[in-house]
């Protein structure tokens, strides 16, 4: 019976001492005890890497058109239009300065719908637009890509350049609503007040530019992320605050 009592203590002895580390990191919640003098905490984690990010870059909204474009002759037909080379521009006229809007040295483009279309450099009138708005887009196609020149196109409709009332004069001239070039200060009384259906004219003192048809020409690279100067077409601005804002009657 002693011997027995014996075993069975040894044994019990053995379990409780087996036991004793769980027991402990179970008390201390799975930590185990540390020198004195240590710290009871885990280590820090590693700093992570900062993140990268790509710069934000402006992305131009005249999305290449893709639809179908025609070309109206000297005769007046329409045909289709085959497109120059992808990233290729549609070459300017001949000659050092415009040849004016009774003689045509760029394509008359056409699409369909009732939105005018950037066609690579040039502006494609809308087929639905009244005769007048698609000879508005087509004149000023011709002088897309020539310089700035402060004063051009006021002395004559013919110049090696143009200012912002400038080509803005010239389109309406070459739709046939106006005979006289006008400065900036001048398009703020010209036609009727307010927003156009298809042609709106925003002008002060400083500056002018139209928007025809969902383009806009103008000589100011605002809001453009072409960054290009020159009468050129862009994307219509978000803000006009500033302007007086006319339109042709009738467009």
């Amino acid at each position: 019976m002693r011997v027995r009592a014996l075993s069975t203590l040894v044994g019990s002895l053995t379990m409780l001492a087996t036991s004793a580390p769980a027991t402990l990191a179970a008390s201390t919640g799975g930590v185990s005890p540390t020198a004195p003098g240590s710290s009871t905490s885990n280590p820090p984690a590693p700093p992570r890497a900062p993140i990268r990010t790509a710069p934000v870059t402006a992305r131009s909204s005249r999305l290449a058109y893709r639809g179908p474009v025609y070309e109206r002759t000297a005769s007046g037909e329409v045909i289709p239009y085959q497109l120059p080379p992808a990233g290729g521009q549609l070459s300017p006229g001949t000659g050092g300065s415009p040849v004016g809007v009774t003689a045509s040295s760029k394509p008359q483009l056409l699409v369909p719908g009732s939105l005018a279309r950037y066609v690579r450099g040039l502006a494609a009138a809308p087929m639905s637009a009244p005769a007048a708005v698609q000879e508005m887009i087509w004149a000023g196609d011709q002088i897309v890509g020539l310089p700035y020149i402060y004063g051009g196109g006021h002395g004559s409709f013919e110049s090696p350049g143009y200012d912002c009332s400038g080509t803005v004069s010239f389109a309406l001239h070459g739709a046939g609503l106006l005979a006289t070039p006008e400065d900036s200060s001048e398009l703020e009384s010209f036609g009727s007040h307010g927003l156009g259906r298809w042609v709106t004219i925003f002008s002060n003192p400083g500056h002018a530019y139209v928007d025809v048809a969902g383009l806009r020409l103008d000589t100011s690279a605002a809001d453009d992320p072409s960054n290009q100067q020159g009468p050129r077409w862009r994307p219509l601005r978000q803000q006009n605050s500033g302007y007086s804002v006319r339109h042709p009657l009738g467009f």
